[in-house]
């Protein structure tokens, strides 16, 4: 790709954000470019693919009444991409200078490999990474679809899971949102948090205390994933005395929160809300600065599903090409 080339449209993730926004781009013969890199960020890298290349089975994705794995729909994703034109870079975009007026000075992305690439209009769909506890065979279990989660609605009702003690790591509403989901299909949901108290509100811990299968387990934290194909159990230590105990589960969810991937932003001018997620204007995908565009994680801390992610993607794609018509860029 030659530094003095311009291009209409811009999509950096390879997600369902991003895949689905490529293909409404490349459908409306806006020819568009994909960056898929590797995001480097903490707590860890955002895979092409997005989470779900961490998701084993998905059985809430329309179109798939057997279900599909997430790698596999995500490669559905990109072909359906590249069939109607979306060129593909294996490079992350480690820096942005947006424009002011990009129809006519087109914006300026810095990839991995030291080149500039200039943009009309910009889409960012790099996600957000969910926060892991760190334990080796914590990562292990969930990259091979042994009981190890970090998205209870995704993942919760399973056949796996389903009749078999559970547990959920973390004490905010997004914990307590998950334990609860869960008590529809574990024998016994514990909760498991280092503190003794609950940082969720009190309705959402009200929501899952009132469950008869729900269980708190205080002053506790996760220090060990036991198990080799499937998870069978956790090692706990009291976060207090330091003892040590064993809990026997069937699946361990993790909700200790989600980082957006949005530390290639620092400095560009893209507004941010109070988590580090990127704000959009009501009801659309227009971020602060003009021909900059957001979709999916990396701008919905509330639903992060796929589904909800290739909308917005959609969405993008429609909004970019609007802008585009009527600033006049053919």
């Amino acid at each position: 790709m030659s530094q003095s080339s311009v291009e209409k449209v811009l999509i950096i993730g390879s997600g369902p954000a991003g895949w689905t926004a490529a293909v409404y781009a490349a459908r409306a013969n806006l020819n568009p470019v994909a960056y898929i890199g590797f995001a480097k960020q903490d707590p860890g890298p955002v895979l092409p693919g997005g989470q779900l290349m961490l998701t084993t089975e998905v059985e809430n994705y329309p179109g798939f009444p057997k279900g599909v794995t997430g790698p596999e729909l995500m490669q559905h994703f990109q072909e359906q991409a590249e069939r109607f034109g979306t060129r593909v870079v294996g490079e992350e975009i480690t820096r942005c200078e947006f424009s002011s007026d990009p129809a006519k000075d087109p914006h300026r992305l810095h990839t991995s490999e030291g080149v500039v690439v200039r943009a009309h209009a910009v889409i960012l769909a790099t996600g957000a990474v969910a926060n892991w506890i760190g334990l080796p065979n914590e990562m292990r279990l969930a990259r091979s679809g042994g009981g190890v989660s970090a998205c209870a609605v995704c993942d919760g009702a399973l056949p796996g899971f389903r009749n078999k003690p559970l547990a959920v790591v973390g004490g905010g509403d997004t914990a307590m949102e998950e334990a609860t989901y869960l008590t529809k299909f574990g024998s016994t949901v514990y909760v498991i948090h280092r503190r003794d108290s609950l940082r969720a509100s009190k309705i959402m811990q009200e929501r899952f205390l009132g469950r008869p299968n729900a269980k708190v387990l205080w002053n506790k934290q996760v220090v060990d994933v036991l198990g080799d194909q499937m998870i069978e159990g956790v090692t706990l230590e009291d976060t207090v005395t330091k003892e040590r105990s064993r809990l026997d589960v069937g699946g361990l969810f993790v909700a200790i929160g989600h980082t957006p991937a949005t530390k290639f932003l620092a400095d560009s001018g893209v507004e941010l809300d109070g988590s580090g997620y990127i704000a959009l204007k009501q009801r659309s995908s227009y971020t602060n600065l003009p021909g900059v565009f957001a979709a999916g994680d990396v701008a919905d801390s509330h639903y992060r599903q796929a589904v909800t992610a290739a909308g917005m993607g959609c969405i993008a794609a429609l909004d970019a090409e609007r802008w585009l018509a009527a600033v006049g860029v053919d």
